[in-house]
């Protein structure tokens, strides 16, 4: 059984949650003296204590007043802004559209040096086509009701993926092979991004593997991530981005890799599965 790709973010939130309460202890108060301190309702220090409401910088600030500890202020919002940019939700991330978000990633993106990725149910970002990631970006948009800047949003994407062919950056991905036949785009534009992945596999920088439906797993299919070298794993779900630090789960991530890899084809097999659904294409 595998655990939630939450859990190092809810643990984190527990964690700061634990911290604040022993400091209320510590400082000889019940949860009504500490609200009263603060100027709350009662509840709000419970539901904080409890880790059932994200405290802001200024509850923190507060609530170290209120236990005469101003002084753990400032390391208690660096763990409670850690914490809450662990588990961000999409429309959090694009509620002032798509081009932000992938302008504000660059950097990550040109630091990293080893890119490990798995895509369970779509195309990776950063071998996107233009068309691909168009179709893509307009079903998002659409579904989450964000505002629309598509345009600018797919000219950022293709920027931030000029790392493939830029500097000094190794790519290992992996594909189910669902992948290929999944329509985020109409047929022409598929085509496109289907030889576009083709061209891109022969780059000495690039290793891409399928894995084809009739594999016998030895890991199950599992949601999209991506592993920047060994300090962060990013992993994507319906509703948001979970972006994973601790080391214990991130070599997690790292063996279901290295297992997702041992059951792809790669070279001249890859490219048959890919030729395949090109063809199925018409």
């Amino acid at each position: 059984m595998s655990t939630s790709p939450l859990s190092t973010a809810q643990a984190a939130r527990a964690a700061l949650a634990t911290r604040l309460d022993d400091m209320r202890r510590d400082a000889g108060l019940s949860g009504l003296e500490l609200a009263t301190r603060c100027g709350w309702h009662k509840s709000k220090a419970s539901r904080i204590a409890r880790a059932k409401t994200a405290p802001s910088d200024e509850d923190i600030r507060a609530w170290c007043r209120a236990c005469g500890a101003e002084e753990q202020a400032a390391d208690l919002i660096a763990a409670s802004r850690t914490a809450e940019s662990m588990y961000v939700q999409w429309r959090q991330i694009h509620r002032d559209g798509m081009r932000h978000v992938h302008e504000k990633t660059v950097p990550l993106y040109q630091r990293t040096r080893n890119f490990r990725v798995y895509a369970s149910n779509l195309v990776p970002g950063m071998l996107q086509t233009a068309d691909y990631a168009t179709g893509l970006l307009q079903s998002i948009t659409h579904f989450q009701g964000t505002p629309d800047d598509v345009d600018d949003a797919v000219r950022a994407r293709l920027n931030r993926s000029r790392v493939v062919h830029e500097g000094d950056h190794r790519f290992a991905l992996l594909l189910e092979e669902a992948v290929l036949y999944y329509r985020v785009c109409d047929d022409a534009a598929m085509a496109r991004q289907l030889r576009h992945l083709l061209e891109i596999m022969s780059r000495p920088n690039v290793s891409l593997g399928i894995i084809p439906f009739t594999a016998r797993r030895t890991v199950w299919p599992l949601e999209a991530f991506y592993a920047f070298d060994d300090a962060q794993v990013a992993v994507e779900t319906l509703t948001a981005e979970v972006n994973i630090t601790a080391p214990g789960e991130i070599l997690t991530y790292l063996k279901a890799f290295a297992g997702l890899s041992r059951t792809a084809v790669h070279g001249s097999h890859a490219r048959a599965r890919i030729t395949r659904a090109l063809d199925s294409l018409g």
